[in-house]
């Protein structure tokens, strides 16, 4: 039906034949001549009619925006002072000799024209037009470049596209599966996979040696900005493999990703210890964009009247922590108070600050509401630690670990968005050593990747002491986002069976949940590892933006809800009954 794309036509197919197909971006009609915008997915091309041709002037003139059309006509250079420098075929236009419309279009739920700041809502319900959007099907075309250019670098580095099962058994990955009911197997379930993991260990247990897979995963749990219900990864496995060797080939294909959609040439990755990334920034993502660090001042407050600093200084379960912002007393009070509101609702108690106006007048050159409940040789041995000088601000958390290191880090990073403190572009780096275990509320343990993580230590060292033992376990985080995580594997059934145990499951409760798993582990099993890097982040930082809905065909709402076809819907009894369920949810 065509000849051409209508983005792809050039100077160089002057006095050329052509056809080319589309939507009609827009309609002009200038002084008799008619003027059609045509836009595909590669671009647009001006077309034009002239009223020497009768036969299709009077179609041309009842086409309106979003109708499809079938244009033939000859390229032609445009005048000098009609030259459209913006677009790639901003040269050249087609005369038209010939037009059909293929299909017409009702009026759009919003301009597809131009920018509009449509509301979400609204685009995901009308999604099949906003795919139309350039700003759209950018993201989506450069999403499937970045697909390509990962498919080309794993085969090229010996690994092998293999598929792995949708349908599968439930196991605990440290969110909610998705449950499907068997119609064949009345009473029994299979879950929706939230990785390949086990399958990816059974291919290298089967000899394998490197599998990777652009594997869709789903997991029902709450969701935010940066996550979607299903999602893609980029899943792969190696046998025979160190650590060191899986890092190396994943920040190649990371500096790979990057580098060909930008100017930049980066540097080794840096790397941090989780412990140390933990205590310096209050989390295991950080922005390295932000030239902000926390500071342990326990040691300082320990025997300060002052409780606020001075209980939990003693508590080994949390911290006092320390954050300098240079020039901050630029900063307003009422900016400060949003500052302690932000923090608050993350669970703080408050956001203690001192404004430092002549670091040498420690006396009379320092302002804060906590200045008269502190020893002064303890201000001076803070401001000393933190190398303070005039002009800048110190906030403080104090309380409980967990809380301090959300809502500091969270400080960091709103800190760093409202103030423009971005030193770079691309600012990538590996969290490595991860703990073995964490506890949940209910003081139980939980592993704090998977529980078929390998350990840095032995059995028995693990099961004397499990809450000090790490793992070989590593994260990749880009500006701020865990972009990818990894471990090696647990290789010996018997080191698996004691960490499930730690889990508090039984060797009943294990033999029946991964019964296959133990024993293809006493079939001989290779020393392996891998990673999975999140596709739909990657896209979504390399087309800079924050929500992960932008760079996904069809995604789901924060409710995990499908606005387009109004998916998840009820079913007829006659479904329900042939799976053997009665739905006993009752509207309210």
């Amino acid at each position: 039906m065509k000849s051409h794309y209508c983005g792809q036509i050039t100077s160089k197919n002057v006095d050329e034949e052509v056809t080319i197909c589309g939507w009609v971006h827009k309609r002009r009609d200038h002084g008799g001549v008619i003027f059609i915008d045509l836009r595909d997915i590669s671009g647009i091309c001006q077309v034009v009619v002239n009223p020497d041709q009768s036969s299709i002037f009077k179609l041309a003139e009842s086409v309106r925006n979003e109708y499809v059309l079938q244009v033939k006509g000859k390229i032609v250079n445009r005048s000098q002072e009609t030259i459209n420098k913006n677009m790639f075929t901003g040269e050249i236009e087609l005369i038209a000799t010939n037009l059909v419309i293929l299909s017409k279009a009702k009026t759009p739920a919003f301009p597809i024209d131009g920018y509009v700041d449509v509301n979400e809502d609204v685009r995901l319900k009308n999604r099949f037009l906003d795919l139309r959007r350039t700003e759209t099907s950018e993201r989506l075309l450069k999403r499937s470049k970045i697909t390509a250019i990962v498919r080309d670098f794993l085969q090229n580095n010996g690994f092998n596209e293999i598929e792995t099962p949708i349908l599968t058994k439930a196991t605990p990955e440290g969110a909610r599966d998705y449950v499907l009911p068997s119609r064949v197997q009345p009473g029994s379930f299979f879950a929706l996979p939230q990785s390949p993991q086990l399958f990816k260990q059974l291919l290298m247990i089967g000899g394998f040696d490197r599998y990777y897979q652009i594997a869709k995963c789903f997991r029902d749990e709450d969701l935010r900005a940066d996550r979607q219900p299903e999602f893609t990864q980029i899943d792969i496995e190696a046998s025979f493999i160190e650590e060191s060797e899986i890092i190396r080939l994943s920040e190649e294909l990371i500096k790979l990703l990057i580098e060909s959609f930008s100017d930049h040439k980066l540097e080794p990755f840096p790397t941090l210890s989780w412990d140390d990334s933990m205590e310096r920034y209050g989390c295991d993502k950080p922005d390295l964009r932000i030239p902000l660090e926390l500071k342990e001042i326990a040691d300082f407050v320990v025997d300060e009247e002052f409780k606020v600093f001075s209980d939990p200084a003693k508590d080994q379960d949390s911290r006092v922590v320390a954050l300098k912002l240079i020039n901050g007393n630029s900063l307003s009070r009422n900016k400060i108070d949003e500052y302690t509101k932000f923090v608050s609702k993350l669970g703080a108690k408050g956001l203690a600050y001192i404004k430092v106006n002549d670091v040498n007048d420690l006396e009379n050159g320092l302002q804060s509401p906590i200045l008269k409940f502190l020893k002064p040789e303890t201000i001076s041995s803070i401001i000393n630690e933190l190398e303070v000088d005039s002009d800048d601000l110190i906030f403080f958390g104090a309380g409980k670990k967990e809380v301090v290191n959300l809502t500091m880090s969270s400080l960091i990073k709103k800190l760093g968005e409202d103030l423009d403190m971005y030193q770079k572009e691309w600012a990538p780096c590996w969290i490595v050593d991860f703990p073995m275990f964490e506890k949940n509320k209910e003081g139980n343990l939980t592993s704090l990747h998977h529980p078929f993580t390998l350990p840095k230590c032995s059995i028995e060292e693990l099961e004397a002491s499990p809450e000090s033992a790490y793992a070989y376990a590593y994260d990749i985080v880009l500006n701020g986002y865990e972009i990818g995580g990894g471990s090696l594997r647990v290789f010996d059934s018997e080191m698996q069976k004691r960490i499930l145990n730690l889990l508090s499951i039984d060797d009943e409760e294990a033999a029946n949940k991964f019964g296959f798993l133990l024993n293809a582990l006493e079939s001989g099993c290779p020393p392996h590892g891998g990673i999975a890097f999140g596709l739909d982040r990657i896209v979504m930082l390399l087309t800079h933006t924050t929500n992960i809905r932008d760079v996904i065909a069809f995604p789901k709402t924060q409710s995990a809800t499908c606005l387009l076809t109004d998916a998840p819907s009820q079913v007829s009894d006659q479904q329900l009954d042939e799976l053997h369920i009665e739905s006993t949810f009752k509207e309210e």
